[in-house]
């Protein structure tokens, strides 16, 4: 009986994917399956190429006539962001991968299932292997600093709010003190809400700030209450890290992001304030 049961080509899935998470989008040129990708989302920039691509949606809304056009037969979304788009794309009967990935380990989790899902399971690993070996070397360049600098992560302005845990857990690789190690496991923003008194009583000596799609403006930063009580500004010690290197879970914060950091955690540590924002 069992011999007459078909066999399909289950190898082959999935052939035609609807990427709205740029970090799986990265990963997928990463792994060199990036023509089965059909529709990426309109933030999606890595790697350059990734702009021929049709875009069918923002970060939290989609244009699902285009993506019906595609004929997807998978869709990657990302969190509780995207959860309105996965709701609907499921009602619409299309077969969605929602990652939900909030630490580093998390982001190798997915790195290894969706290069499962692609049959790339030895290039996965091969990526993984890589981004630990560059998180170790950073690492020990860090253990070097005679003192680490106290860091505060501004990931948003109003309500203010404290990175996301795998930033901070790159922070801290890169070499920084982290100001608010109690939020580091609270995996939704209003949990990581704190307020301006609670980052001057805490003295950081340097503040990175990513806004997500959203200029930082320093003078908002600077002329907040009792600012200047804290050395990050009296140094200038403010740093902008575009948010494409650094609030998304993937490839791009396991290499450019954190050795972005390190370079600027090391003029601190050196001395060297050349840097900073706005000059």
């Amino acid at each position: 009986m069992s011999d007459s049961i078909p066999h399909p080509p289950f190898s082959s899935f999935p052939n035609r994917i609807v990427c709205l998470s740029d970090e799986a989008t990265e990963l997928i040129y990463l792994l060199g399956e990036q023509d089965r990708i059909v529709g990426v989302s309109g933030f999606s920039t890595r790697p350059p190429q990734v702009r021929q691509k049709p875009r069918v949606s923002t970060f939290q809304d989609a244009n699902f006539d285009a993506i019906v056009d595609l004929n997807p037969d998978l869709i990657i979304t990302y969190s509780d962001v995207q959860a309105e788009i996965t709701r609907e794309a499921s009602r619409r009967g299309f077969t969605v991968l929602n990652c939900n990935q909030r630490s580093i380990a998390e982001i190798f989790e997915t790195i290894a299932m969706i290069a499962r899902i692609l049959g790339k399971q030895a290039q996965g690993a091969d990526l993984i292997g890589s981004y630990t070996s560059g998180l170790e070397r950073i690492a020990a360049a860090a253990g070097e600093f005679p003192k680490r600098p106290r860091v505060f992560f501004e990931e948003w302005n109003d309500p203010i709010i404290s990175g996301i845990q795998w930033v901070e857990e790159l922070v801290a690789i890169a070499g920084g003190e982290l100001i608010f190690p109690e939020l580091l496991q609270c995996r939704k923003a209003q949990d990581r809400v704190v307020t301006w008194k609670s980052v001057v009583d805490r003295a950081p000596d340097v503040i990175f700030v990513s806004w997500c799609g959203m200029k930082v403006k320093t003078e908002e930063i600077t002329s907040r209450p009792c600012a200047d009580q804290i050395a990050a500004v009296r140094l200038r010690q403010i740093f902008e890290i575009p948010s494409s290197l650094i609030l998304q879970p993937g490839p791009a914060a396991l290499t450019e992001g954190v050795n972005l950091l390190h370079s600027l955690l090391s003029q601190v540590v050196d001395g060297d304030a050349s840097a900073q924002l706005g000059r």
